[in-house]
């Protein structure tokens, strides 16, 4: 019988009540509460891209440096480790394809980290081009299509349209600011994300405890049975 019983204590799951094998309220607030500081973390994270950003947009040039820095990191990883990859399939059919794709992102990365100008400049015109073309899909496949969302699209392909041509009418000296000043909006917009939804998860996180909290408390007036008594009449 002891043998029994320890092997049945031995797996129940923990954080539960071994007589009804349901979790306890305890364990529940220390759930929420652990859902609660990760939200808080979250928080934390798009504080730390906010300022980023704001700094970026202070400093657009430094922004640039450093993105194209860390996009030449990324090629030559990248590339190192699609070509570790390529060598393990050496014996498929896509060997050559993975080693000349990963030769690529090595070379393009090794000459990112050298000359990070250039590669600003390749980029800035890059971006202009993709301005370009996207505004003027939008514009003509607004005109053409005329959906509901009529009007919204033609705003968008001359907004697109109208900063592709200011991007490359000062190219290449807008190449110094473009690729940090959309870099640190990305990370401003990014951060205010998170910061949402790290302090919404935690409202609701509060809420739910809250509710843990009532439904267990012990309530007066009421009988042992969780009814009030019927007065006869």
């Amino acid at each position: 019988m002891l043998g029994s019983k320890h092997a049945k204590d031995t797996h129940t799951p923990r954080g539960t009540n071994p007589a009804t094998g349901r979790r306890t309220t305890r364990d529940a607030q220390a759930d929420t509460a652990k859902l609660g500081r990760d939200f808080g973390w979250i928080a934390a994270l798009g504080v730390i891209l906010v300022i980023t950003g704001v700094v970026g947009l202070c400093y657009v040039g430094l922004a640039t440096l450093t993105t194209m820095i860390l996009f030449g990191w990324l090629l030559l990883i990248g590339g190192v480790i699609g070509l570790l990859h390529a060598v393990q399939a050496r014996g498929t059919h896509f060997f050559w394809l993975g080693v000349v794709v990963a030769a690529l992102n090595i070379a393009a990365g090794v000459v990112v980290l050298k000359t990070p100008e250039a590669g600003a400049e390749a980029l800035t015109m890059f971006a202009a081009l993709l301005f370009l073309t996207g505004g003027l899909f939008r514009l003509v496949g607004g005109l053409v299509v005329r959906g509901p969302q009529f009007g919204w699209t033609l705003v968008q392909g001359a907004f697109d349209l109208l900063l592709g041509i200011l991007v490359l009418a000062t190219w290449p000296s807008s190449s110094k600011y473009v690729i940090g000043t959309f870099f640190s909006l990305a990370l401003l917009f990014d951060g205010l994300g998170l910061i949402a939804t790290g302090f919404g998860g935690r409202r609701i996180v509060g809420l739910v405890s809250e509710k843990l909290t009532e439904s267990h408390r012990p309530s007066g007036g009421k009988s042992g049975h969780g009814a009030e008594p019927v007065q006869p009449e």
